[in-house]
């Protein structure tokens, strides 16, 4: 039996630096195999993350818009005509037609969402789109493995999302058993990744900043983030009237496997089908800007840490010890 490890499990050594600013390293990275991004941070394509306000301000801070799939194929059509060539779209593996109509309008790819996307139709899928739009990039996902890695770069994919079942509104790994933490599913895909030469995008599990850097230290090209961002004012969660939070304001996160998702969109759960997410209200943080440059202050500190003008450094130099549950404990301010 193999051991596998959590983001809390391990830390960093500190590497000689000889970067004299925190503002030196460079935060550029690869999304795809083709397509540079300004910052390795996406926001989930999810409901109730992204939203046109949110787009904005990625945009701006560098970033590349993934739009979900759960809307309307003209509203979809709306928001790849207002991203033209700044936005991906989203598609399961069905209706194909309606993804080739919104690439031909103007998106820079697609991210096939796929909750087990190590699968024969998985495949079918990424060629049939990479035939009929060779010069569109695809994203698929999501695996754990790096098998599974391996095999949807061979049937096209032009980057890859790793991570099942470590979001915090997912439930899969309760439900089924299956899952890998999500520490060692990066890390186990970047060791092919790096040979491969395709990104790989490290999706979910995200808490704080440091969580971002162990991602990226271990081979992720970018860090997927669902819930810290539907936690932000601009983000497309419903909002309501809260009791806690520096903003008075409640959002709503969920899972698109939840009954609340299901419900929602599809009528209900299946026959013979359980949920594998959950819904949940949360204080609003605070403003997507702030929550990104958190987040990017603490990815610049960690490379002056680690030594690393830039990303594909900080990897080469990355050097990991496994820690025990007190390590965290440790590590936490302790006022009283």
């Amino acid at each position: 039996m193999r051991h596998a490890l959590t983001y809390d499990d391990v830390a960093l050594v500190p590497q000689f630096n000889n970067i004299p600013s925190r503002t030196e390293p460079s935060l550029e990275s690869w999304l795809t195999k083709k397509l540079k991004i300004g910052i390795p941070i996406l926001a989930a394509n999810m409901d109730t993350v992204i939203s046109s306000e949110l787009a904005d301000i990625l945009i701006a801070e560098g970033s590349i818009p993934i739009l979900h799939r759960f809307l309307p194929l003209e509203e979809q059509g709306k928001w790849v005509k207002k991203y033209k060539d700044k936005t991906f779209i989203s598609c399961g593996i069905q209706k194909i037609d309606e993804t080739r109509k919104l690439l031909d309008l103007g998106a820079l790819g697609a991210c096939i969402d796929v909750a087990h996307g190590h699968s024969d139709r998985m495949f079918q899928h990424i060629e049939e789109l990479k035939k009929s739009h060779p010069d569109k990039e695809i994203i698929a996902g999501n695996v754990c493995t790096a098998m599974a890695y391996h095999d949807l770069v061979n049937a096209g994919a032009d980057a890859v999302k790793v991570g099942v079942g470590p979001g915090a509104a997912c439930t899969t790994r309760m439900v089924t058993g299956f899952g890998i933490p999500q520490f060692t599913a990066v890390h186990d895909c970047a060791q092919i990744a790096e040979k491969l030469r395709v990104p790989l995008i490290a999706d979910g599990g995200i808490r704080t900043s440091r969580d971002v850097v162990l991602a990226l230290a271990a081979g992720a090209s970018t860090v997927m983030i669902g819930k810290l961002l539907a936690l932000t004012q601009e983000s497309a969660a419903p909002k309501r009237k809260g009791t806690q939070g520096p903003l008075g304001l409640d959002a709503k996160f969920r899972g698109q496997a939840s009954a609340d998702f299901q419900n929602e969109f599809y009528g209900g759960l299946k026959a013979k089908t359980v949920a594998e997410g959950i819904d949940f209200w949360s204080p609003v943080t605070g403003t997507a800007e702030e929550l990104i440059n958190t987040l990017l202050g603490g990815i610049r500190s960690g490379m002056t840490y680690g030594g690393a003008r830039n990303l594909k450094e900080l990897q080469r130099k990355a050097e990991f010890v496994q820690v025990s549950a007190s390590y965290i404990h440790e590590s936490r301010p302790r006022p009283e």
